[in-house]
C-alpha cells in the first residue's frame, strides 16, 4: 500500500534563513581596515560601513532616508479634515433630497412646507451645529432621514475605529444588538482596566474577558500588559491626530461627537477609556502633533492609522541612527520596517544585523583592555592578504614575464612547475611527466595502453623558492606633510602588504617597521596601521637609519635590504645627548648625519631603495644624489603603486643585484610568490 503523507509548505519565519548565503566580510574588512588607516577608531569605522552600506546591499543611512521619505510624504498628502469633509457630504445630500421632497410633496400643507424650507435655509454654517439642529428634524424624505442616520452611524464608526483598528469597515450597517455589543465590551474593557489600576485583577479576570469579548482584537493580546500596550498606542496616536487638528476643527468633532449612534453612551464610555489607559501608559506620546499640509482627506480611523505610522517611522529613525548609548542592530524593529519600507529593507537590515554580530563574534574586531574594538590579528592577516593580492595584481599586469630560472634548487617548493632545461636540479613534477608523456603519446598516434616511453620533452620540474634570508627595514615617513598630502593611507597600505608577504611567504626573513617624524620608532603593524596622522613638522631620516642599521646588525647573516619611502629632504636628527634638533630649510648638519648613517648601512651590504613622493626638483635632486652614493636606486611611483614598487624592490633587493647594479626585475627572480 502506498505511503501517502501530506506535506504542506509555507514561508519560513523561524530564526535565520538556513539557505541564505553567509554575509561577505571580506568586502566589509576591506572598507573597514581603509577607515582605520584613514585614522578612525575600528569601532567608528565598523559604524561607518554600516551606515554606507556594501555594493548590492543598501546601508543604515540609505534606510533612514527612505524612513524619512515616507514620513515626509505622509505628512505632504494627508489633511485631518476627512471625518468633517464625509459628514458635510451626507448633510448636503440630505438637505437636498429633502428639498427635493418639499417640492414634489403637493399635498403637504403650504405653511408646514413654507416653515420646513425656512428651517432649511436658516441652517447655521457649522457643520456640528446643522447636525444638532436637524437631530430633531421631522424629515419629509425616507432617503434624506436614511442619510442624516448615517451621519451618526458614521461618527460612531469612526470613533471606535480610532482606538480599535478595524472597527468602521466591521459595523457597517450594524444592529442594534451590534451596537450593544459594543457598549458591553466597552463596559467591562473599563471594569477590567480599573481592577488593573487598583492591583486587584487576576489571569482569569483577562481570560474570562477575551473569552467574551475576544473577537474585537485581532492581534490576540497573551496578557493584559499586551492589550494595554496596543489600546494605548493607539489611544495616544489618536489624541496625537486631535492635538494636529485645528480648534475650529476640535470644536466640530466636540459637537458632532455627542451624535454618534444617536447616544452619548459611547464617548463617555471612550472618555473612560483614554483616561485609564493614561493613568496605565503615561509614557506613550499623549501631548505630540504633527503639521499635516496635504488635500487627501483622513477619517478619524484612518488618521489615527497614520498617526501610528508616523510613530513607527520616528522609532525606525532612531534605531536606523544608533546615536544612543549601546547602540545595536539587534535594536531595530524588523517586523516594524518591513511594515513600514518593504520585505527588501527588513532583508537588508537583518543582513546588516548579522554582519554586525559575525564581526564581532568570528574574531576580526577584539575589545581592548580599555574597553575599544581594535582589529584582531586574523583582520590584519585578511587585510594583509587583500592588499598582498591587489599588489600581485597590480605587478603581473605590469610585468608581463618573468624569469623562473632563478629559482633556488634548495628551497622550498612553490606550488608550481615548468619545463625542465639543462642544469637544472628541482626535483621532477611525476603527475605533469608522465601526463606529458601520455599526451604525447597519443599525439604522436601510439597507444598509452601498449605502454609509454619519457622524452626529455615531457619532464618537468618542481620550481622553488630560494631560502636566502634578508633583514629587511621598511622605512616610513610620518611627518605633517604625508598627512596633508594624502599620503597616509597608501604608505599604510604598503607597510601591511609587505608586512603580510614576509610573514605568510618568506617567515625566515625578518622585518622591521620604523616610522620617522619628528623623531623615529620601530613599530609593530598593528599600531602602524592604526596610527593617527602626526602634525608635528619634521623628518628625521638620521633617526630612523639608526634603528635599522640596529637592526641589520642583529642578523649578521642577513642580506640587508634598506626601503624608504618619504616626501621631504631632512629637517631633523638626534643629538649626541638624544635631544631632537629641528631645522627648515635643513641645515648641514641634519643632512651630514643622514648621510653618515645611510653610509653605515652601506657598508653593511644594504640593498638601497628610496621611494619618492611628490613632483618637488629639489627633493628630486637630493634623493637621487643619495641614492647614487650607496649604489642604490630611486623610485617615483603614483601613490596606488607605491605598494608594488615596495614589494617589487623588497623581491629584487633580497635576491641581490643583477652585473649592471639593477634590480633584475620586481619579481627578481623569486618565482611565484602570492596563491590567491
Amino acid at each position: 500500500m502506498a505511503d501517502r503523507r501530506r506535506s504542506r509548505y509555507g514561508r519560513y519565519a523561524g530564526g535565520p534563513d538556513p539557505l541564505a548565503p553567509p554575509v561577505d566580510l571580506a568586502e566589509a574588512l576591506d572598507a573597514i581596515g581603509e577607515d582605520v588607516m584613514a585614522g578612525y577608531s575600528p569601532e567608528r569605522a565598523m559604524r561607518e560601513f554600516l551606515r554606507r552600506g556594501g555594493r548590492d546591499q543598501r546601508g543604515l543611512d540609505e534606510l533612514g532616508r527612505q524612513v524619512a521619505a515616507k514620513r515626509r510624504e505622509l505628512l505632504q498628502k494627508h489633511s485631518l479634515d476627512g471625518t468633517l469633509e464625509e459628514v458635510r457630504e451626507l448633510l448636503e445630500q440630505a438637505v437636498l433630497k429633502e428639498r427635493g421632497q418639499l417640492a414634489r410633496d403637493v399635498q403637504m400643507d403650504d405653511g408646514d412646507r413654507a416653515l420646513r424650507e425656512l428651517q432649511l435655509d436658516n441652517l447655521p454654517n457649522s457643520t456640528a451645529a446643522a447636525v444638532s439642529e436637524l437631530s430633531s428634524y421631522d424629515w419629509a424624505s425616507h432617503e434624506a432621514r436614511e442619510d442624516f442616520e448615517k451621519i451618526k452611524d458614521l461618527l460612531g464608526r469612526e470613533m471606535l475605529d480610532q482606538r480599535f483598528q478595524g472597527m468602521k469597515d466591521a459595523l457597517e450597517n450594524a444592529t442594534d444588538e451590534d451596537r450593544q455589543r459594543i457598549n458591553e465590551m466597552l463596559t467591562d474593557l473599563n471594569e477590567l482596566l480599573d481592577k488593573h489600576r487598583r492591583g486587584e485583577d487576576t489571569e482569569q479576570d483577562f481570560a474570562d474577558f477575551m473569552d467574551k469579548h475576544g473577537d474585537f482584537f485581532p492581534e490576540n493580546p497573551q496578557n493584559i500588559d499586551e492589550l494595554m500596550d496596543s489600546l494605548a498606542q493607539r489611544a495616544a496616536a489618536a489624541q496625537r491626530m486631535r492635538n494636529s487638528m485645528t480648534q475650529e476643527q476640535r470644536d466640530e468633532l466636540d459637537a458632532l461627537a455627542a451624535q454618534a449612534f444617536g447616544s452619548p453612551e459611547l464617548m463617555q464610555s471612550l472618555s473612560q477609556l483614554d483616561d485609564n489607559l493614561r493613568a496605565l501608559r503615561p509614557g506613550e506620546d499623549w501631548g505630540g502633533s504633527e503639521e499635516f499640509g496635504g488635500q487627501e482627506g483622513l477619517g478619524l480611523g484612518d488618521g489615527t492609522g497614520v498617526l501610528q505610522d508616523l510613530a513607527d517611522l520616528d522609532d525606525l529613525s532612531e534605531q536606523l541612527s544608533q546615536s544612543y548609548g549601546g547602540a545595536r542592530l539587534e535594536d531595530v524593529d524588523l517586523d516594524k520596517l518591513t511594515r513600514q519600507l518593504g520585505e527588501q529593507a527588513g532583508v537588508d537590515a537583518k543582513t546588516l544585523a548579522e554582519l554586525e554580530r559575525a564581526l564581532n563574534e568570528t574574531g576580526y574586531l577584539k575589545r581592548g583592555s580599555d574597553g575599544q574594538l581594535k582589529l584582531s590579528p586574523k583582520a590584519m592577516r585578511q587585510l594583509g592578504k587583500a592588499l598582498l593580492k591587489d599588489v600581485a595584481n597590480r605587478m603581473s599586469g605590469r610585468q608581463g614575464q618573468r624569469d623562473l630560472r632563478h629559482a633556488g634548487a634548495a628551497g622550498e617548493l612553490s606550488g608550481a612547475s615548468r619545463e625542465w632545461a639543462f642544469g637544472d636540479t628541482e626535483p621532477w613534477n611525476v603527475t605533469r611527466t608522465v601526463t606529458n608523456a601520455v599526451v604525447r603519446t597519443v599525439a604522436e598516434g601510439g597507444d598509452p595502453a601498449q605502454g609509454v616511453r619519457l622524452d626529455v620533452r615531457d619532464i618537468e620540474v618542481n620550481e622553488t623558492e630560494a631560502r636566502t634570508q634578508a633583514a629587511v627595514a621598511l622605512l616610513v615617513d610620518t611627518s605633517f606633510s604625508m598627512a596633508m598630502a594624502n599620503r597616509w593611507v597608501p604608505m599604510k597600505r604598503t607597510a601591511l602588504a609587505l608586512h603580510q608577504l614576509i610573514s605568510s611567504r618568506f617567515r625566515g626573513d625578518h622585518l622591521q617597521l620604523i616610522g620617522f617624524g619628528r623623531s623615529a620608532r620601530v613599530m609593530d603593524i598593528e599600531e602602524l596601521t592604526g596610527l593617527d596622522a602626526m602634525w608635528d613638522k619634521g623628518t628625521n631620516l638620521h633617526h630612523a637609519l639608526l634603528l635599522a642599521n640596529r637592526h641589520f646588525r642583529k642578523h649578521p647573516n642577513a642580506q640587508p635590504v634598506l626601503l624608504i619611502v618619504t616626501d621631504g629632504e631632512p629637517t631633523s636628527h638626534l643629538e649626541p645627548d638624544g635631544e631632537v634638533w629641528f631645522s627648515y630649510p635643513p641645515h648641514p648638519l641634519t643632512v651630514a648625519w643622514s648621510i653618515r648613517e645611510l653610509d653605515n648601512a652601506a657598508r653593511l651590504g644594504a640593498q638601497t631603495t628610496f621611494f619618492r613622493l611628490g613632483d618637488d626638483p629639489g627633493l628630486a635632486r637630493f634623493i637621487q644624489q643619495m641614492a647614487e652614493r650607496v649604489e642604490g636606486r630611486v623610485v617615483s611611483p603614483e601613490l596606488d603603486d607605491l605598494g608594488a614598487a615596495v614589494v617589487g624592490s623588497y623581491l629584487g633587493g633580497r635576491g641581490g643585484a643583477d652585473s649592471g647594479g639593477q634590480m633584475s626585475d620586481w619579481y627578481g627572480g623569486r618565482g611565484f610568490w602570492f596563491g590567491g
